[in-house]
Formats: C-alpha cells, sequence, structure tokens
C-alpha cells in the first residue's frame, strides 16, 4: 500500500486535526446515553470515545463566563418547554449574539465529530453551538414541531387545508390518517361542541408531551373528565401558579386490528438527513407491540386492554418477559399477506409510506434544518380491522433499551445501519438507494426501487414500485458486504 492510501475511518498516525475534515484518523464520539447506541459506537472500528458526557456543555458555559454573558438557554434549572430559546445564536455561524454581547464560542473545538445527545442537553446548548463541517449531530433544532402531539396536529391540520385550498378536496382525502385531535384546555369548547355532536363514541385523552403511555386514559361521558377540567382547564388566577399541562383528546379508534383477539400497534423507524432538501430513509425492521389482553371496549379503563406501550405492558399480572408482546414487522407482513393477500398488505403498507412523507411535509418549512443535524423519528402506526394506517404519535427519542436479544439484535443493526447512511468515513459514493436496513424513500421526490425483493414484489416488477420495503426480508450484512465492495471499486475508477 502506498504511503498516501486513505483508509477511510483507520488511524494511521497519532497526530490529530481537530478542525479537519475526517479522513486518516479516529472519529471521535459522544454519547448521553448508557444503552445500545452506546455498545454500537463502542463497538464500530475506528470510532474513539470522548471522555465526559459534559465537557461540551462545559466548554459553553467557561467560554461565556470569560465574555461576562450568560445564554438564556444554557442557565442552571433551565426547563425543555417545547419553545425556541430567546436567544438568537445559530449553529455554524460561530458566533452567539445574547442580549447585545457577541462572543466567539468554543464548544466543540476539537471534541467531538459525532455527539448522540439527549434532547434537553440540545435545547439548552444548540443556540451556543459552533459546529464543523464534519460534524453531526442527533436532532433537529425544533423536533418538536412533530414529536409533540398537539404541534403535530396542528402542522398536519395546516398543511391539509392547504393542500384542499391549491390541489382541491380529492387531494385532501391523503391526509385522513389522524383522528379528530383537539388541544385542551385552548380547544376545550370547540371539543364540547364536537362531542354532543358524537354522543356514546369513546375519546382519549394524552398529555401533549409525556411518552411511555403515562397520563393517558379513555372516556364516553363528558363528566368522566370534570375533574382533569377543574384541575387543569380554569384559568389562571395565581400568577404563580404554573400554566395548566397541555393535552390532546382523539376520537378513539374502536376496531383496531387484532390477531389472537389482541390490538397491536406497529414501530417504524424513519431517518431524515435533511429537511431542505426532505431526504428520508425508511428502516425495514420494527416491530408490533401486543397489548397483553384480550381487546374489548367493555372495560375502557383497563390499560393492558388499550395501550400497547410496553412500559405499561410489562406490568401486567400475567407479562411474560422472556416471550414479551412483540412481533417483527417481517413476522407481521408475512401474516398479513397470508391471511390478505399480498396485494391488499402492498396497499396498507403504501398508506404507511403516505403517513411519513405528508407529516414531514407538514413541518419541512417549519423544522431549522442544519447540515449537521439528522433525526431518527419513531412512527406508532395502528392498523384499522379494514387494513387503514392511522398515525398515533412520532418520537423524537426511540426507546433504544432492549427488551431481549431479538430486540437487542434489531436496535444493534438499526443503529449500525444509521451510521452506516451517515458514512463519516466517507466509504460510501453518496448515491447508494439501500445501505443495510434502510431504504431511501424520498430524496425531494419519491424513489423507485431498481432491485426489489421478491417476497414483496410481485412478479419482480419494480419500475413502479416505491422503494419502500417494510417488513421484507433483510439480510444486511451481506448487502452491507456487496455495497462497499462496489463504492470502493467505483471510487477507484
Amino acid at each position: 500500500m502506498s504511503k498516501g492510501t486513505k483508509i477511510p475511518g483507520y488511524m494511521q498516525g497519532k497526530g490529530r486535526n481537530p478542525r479537519g475534515i475526517i479522513g486518516d484518523r479516529e472519529i471521535r464520539y459522544k454519547c448521553s446515553l448508557q444503552n445500545t447506541i452506546l455498545d454500537v459506537l463502542r463497538g464500530r472500528p475506528g470510532w474513539q470515545e470522548v471522555p465526559g458526557q459534559n465537557n461540551v456543555q462545559q466548554n459553553v458555559q467557561a467560554n461565556t463566563k470569560q465574555q461576562g454573558a450568560i445564554p438564556q438557554s444554557s442557565k442552571s434549572g433551565q426547563q425543555s418547554t417545547g419553545q425556541p430559546p430567546s436567544n438568537t445564536g445559530k449553529a455554524g455561524s460561530g458566533t452567539t449574539t445574547t442580549q447585545g454581547t457577541t462572543f466567539g464560542n468554543k464548544a466543540s473545538d476539537g471534541d467531538w465529530d459525532f455527539y448522540w445527545c439527549d434532547r434537553e442537553w440540545l435545547h439548552q446548548n444548540y443556540d451556543t453551538m459552533f459546529l464543523y463541517e464534519h460534524q453531526k449531530i442527533l436532532h433537529f433544532r425544533n423536533h418538536y414541531e412533530l414529536t409533540r402531539k398537539n404541534l403535530m396536529v396542528k402542522n398536519l391540520k395546516r398543511l391539509k387545508k392547504q393542500t384542499e385550498r391549491e390541489q382541491g378536496k380529492a387531494e385532501g382525502l391523503s391526509f385522513e390518517f389522524f383522528p379528530t385531535t383537539y388541544e385542551l384546555p385552548s380547544e376545550y369548547h370547540i371539543f364540547v361542541e364536537e362531542f354532543k355532536k358524537n354522543p356514546g363514541i369513546i375519546w382519549i385523552m394524552k398529555p401533549a408531551a409525556r411518552a411511555q403511555g403515562r397520563g393517558i386514559f379513555l372516556f364516553r361521558r363528558l363528566k368522566d373528565i370534570t375533574d382533569w377540567k377543574k384541575g387543569e382547564y380554569q384559568p389562571l388566577s395565581d400568577p404563580n401558579r404554573d400554566a395548566p399541562e397541555t393535552y390532546v383528546v382523539q376520537r378513539y379508534i374502536e376496531n383496531p386490528y387484532l390477531i389472537g383477539g389482541r390490538k397491536f400497534d406497529v414501530r417504524v423507524y424513519v431517518l431524515v438527513v435533511s429537511y431542505n432538501p426532505l431526504k428520508v430513509w425508511l428502516y425495514r425492521s420494527g416491530f408490533a407491540r401486543f397489548s397483553n389482553t384480550r381487546f374489548s371496549l367493555d372495560s375502557i379503563e383497563d390499560t393492558y386492554v388499550h395501550l400497547t406501550n410496553v412500559a405499561i405492558q410489562k406490568n401486567a399480572p400475567d407479562y411474560d418477559p422472556d416471550k414479551g408482546c412483540k412481533w417483527s414487522t417481517q413476522q407481521l407482513r408475512k401474516y398479513l399477506s397470508a391471511k390478505h393477500g399480498v396485494d391488499a398488505v402492498r396497499k396498507a403498507y403504501k398508506g404507511i409510506d403516505n403517513i411519513i412523507i405528508k407529516s414531514l411535509q407538514s413541518v419541512q418549512k417549519i423544522i431549522i434544518n442544519d447540515k449537521h443535524c439528522f433525526e431518527m423519528y419513531g412512527y406508532d402506526i395502528l392498523f384499522d380491522s379494514d387494513l387503514k394506517p392511522w398515525l398515533i404519535e412520532i418520537n423524537a427519542s426511540p426507546s433504544l433499551t432492549a427488551s431481549g436479544k431479538e430486540d437487542y439484535e434489531l436496535k444493534f443493526g438499526l443503529l449500525n445501519d444509521l451510521l452506516n447512511v451517515l458514512d463519516l468515513e466517507n466509504r460510501l459514493t453518496g448515491k447508494e438507494k439501500r445501505i443495510g436496513g434502510w431504504d431511501l424513500l424520498w430524496e425531494d421526490g419519491p424513489i423507485l426501487a431498481d432491485d426489489g425483493n421478491m417476497e414483496c414484489v410481485p412478479n419482480g416488477n419494480t419500475t413502479t414500485i416505491p422503494n419502500s420495503f417494510l417488513g421484507c426480508h433483510n439480510d444486511r450484512k451481506r448487502q452491507l458486504r456487496e455495497l462497499y465492495m462496489a463504492a470502493q471499486s467505483v471510487k477507484k475508477t
């Protein structure tokens, strides 16, 4: 091998060039989580962990202290409220302006190339960061526009109205994938009017910014939320009292698709590497989460019947931790295809593609696009008895803690392939449509398949099929070997 030959992702010497593009050196990473993602990062060849989880934030505070200014977004005790910080600095600008004071920021000088941070850290530090060309960080600045339940519905409603106005009512029907929803307390009176028009139906109440099924309950009668109304809805008379927590109330889907008499939803992983242009990847593997108790509308207060969250189900009296309540998306697709036929399942899964793209387009002009940022969303999809998919919610931080061996293998491969897509080692050509288990679904327009899987594409006809293979066979390791060999030969020519 010649002296000038570069091996991406491999450290040839001991010298470091902290500001340079990643080349012949290790990739330095930080991680705020202690679960599968940390295992993936530590096991990745040529990647080196930066010691200390908080030294980036410490550098920010030290730098601002020297300048005599403390940004509002990094003050002690600042809580993530789902709203943008009031300071006006922007990542990538190199300087930050806070209360009239401008200072250089050294938050990332040589510290890391890749940071899997938590949302709270990002909210407190994004506006005071300078990011070099090669650095990548999890989460877009205002990701909550899609992942807070109330904002997600607000943005979808706005895009639906815009579509109907510009393209007609018929096109607006493509947005009929989320239940009738109102935000409380702000839309309480509108909700009451709708409630009275549809007596006897079931509604579900959800805190707008909580996860894992916490605070969710079902009700049939308006007086069932009287206690909530008295405690949360009343206008603030005491200026020192906290504002009431925001909820959404949705029409409950009373006819979910059942397998073995049990309700389930499907966790789908979506990777967005850019909002402008919109570039979206869909992971082939995921899982269906089943309730532990047979479905019935007779006991709407039983969370083990109606909520499929693992955090809820694992507390059921007869829950089996070894067996769990999960199917892989491959198992689910095979079951549905055997029962309803390949074409019906393809139509249903095409509906999932529509949900993903429409929801991302609803925030495309709102999300603060930054080439340094990426987002891995966890979509929760519910099928009804007609195999129509419904969007339940979108998670900005889907759980990466494994519930068992198969779950660990899924998430380990998912995260490893995510790093392959980001390609900090610069081993790919940038024109790939599939990388491991990730299929390129959208890049400023739909992506068509060119190497479809026979299990999912009848007769091998891929000329008009979207590049979407959720639940299809996934020999990711073999695909990666072939992909990297092909990319290497292209780069040599």
